[in-house]
């Protein structure tokens, strides 16, 4: 009953949406279909080198020009979709799987367990995370599977903090009790009571952990550790060509605005759905 309730005020809420809050989700639904489309999309490979001048204007065929090796900038924007945001929501997705059900594991598992955990959590959380990024990144290599799991441990830690309280505040429920005291196993309190309660929080931190991974990763590239050429990243495209905004050269700010109106996009429909979940919003 609890669960079907914040479902249907999520459905209301939908339709009575702010204008940021659509805005975003269209803004989010194009950089969906970019990634997903991005060979039917983009006019030229990835990696082509298709103009013999680095640096082409902005041209009927290059419609926002070429980069330092030729490579045309509209396509390689487009499969930096697929790349920088599938990395990261790859990233995220495994953070919050093991974030996720560690913390909840550790909220209804014995004491011991749940100080083992929760110590080796605050260590964790103690390194800072772009530097740990950068020492783990210098150790193993800069592979996208290095990549991937290095950042999903670090950003598992805080959504393990986060699932864990929000798990502990319900596990002292009365209906939490009564499920104990009818001999329900821990695997159906968990994910019928516990999981149900908790799922619209860690989805909007889901959201939000999405942007700090996305730009982790961006800042990563940036720096040369994050993807590596030839795969098209938008860090690595701001990168390669910062030098020429000096020049007046407006191709360097396109893959950063790219980088920029994604994370705002995703705010916008975050803040809308804790609104509509939290029922701060009176739709009625």
């Amino acid at each position: 009953m609890r669960y079907r309730r914040s479902r249907l005020s999520f459905r209301n809420g939908f339709r009575t949406a702010p204008l940021s809050a659509r805005i975003g989700l269209v803004v989010i639904a194009i950089y969906i279909a970019m990634a997903v489309f991005a060979p039917l999309l983009a006019p030229f490979g990835e990696a082509d080198v298709v103009s013999s001048e680095p640096f082409a204007p902005w041209s009927i065929i290059h419609l926002l020009g070429t980069d330092q090796m030729g490579r045309d900038v509209l396509s390689r924007l487009i499969y930096g979709a697929r790349n920088s945001v599938g990395i990261a929501f790859i990233t995220t997705s495994l953070a919050f799987v093991v974030g996720a059900g560690l913390g909840i594991f550790s909220a209804v598992s014995s004491p011991w367990c749940d100080s083992i955990l929760s110590v080796v959590a605050d260590t964790l959380m103690a390194i800072p995370q772009l530097i740990f990024a950068l020492i783990l990144l210098a150790l193993f290599g800069s592979s996208i599977t290095s990549i991937v799991l290095i950042i999903a441990m670090l950003n598992a830690t805080q959504i393990f903090r986060l699932s864990r309280l929000l798990a502990r505040n319900v596990v002292v429920m009365e209906y939490i009790e009564a499920a104990y005291l009818r001999a329900e196993s821990t695997w159906w309190i968990v994910t019928k009571e516990i999981l149900p309660n908790v799922l619209p929080t860690l989805l909007a931190e889901f959201g939000l952990r999405f942007c700090f991974v996305f730009l982790t990763i961006s800042a990563l590239s940036f720096l040369g550790l994050g993807i590596q050429p030839p795969s098209a990243d938008w860090g690595t495209m701001v990168r390669e060509s910062a030098t020429f905004i000096s020049y007046g050269n407006v191709t360097p700010l396109l893959p950063a605005a790219s980088i920029a109106i994604l994370t705002v996009s995703i705010n916008f429909v975050i803040d809308w759905f804790l609104d509509v979940t939290s029922g701060l919003r009176n739709d009625s």
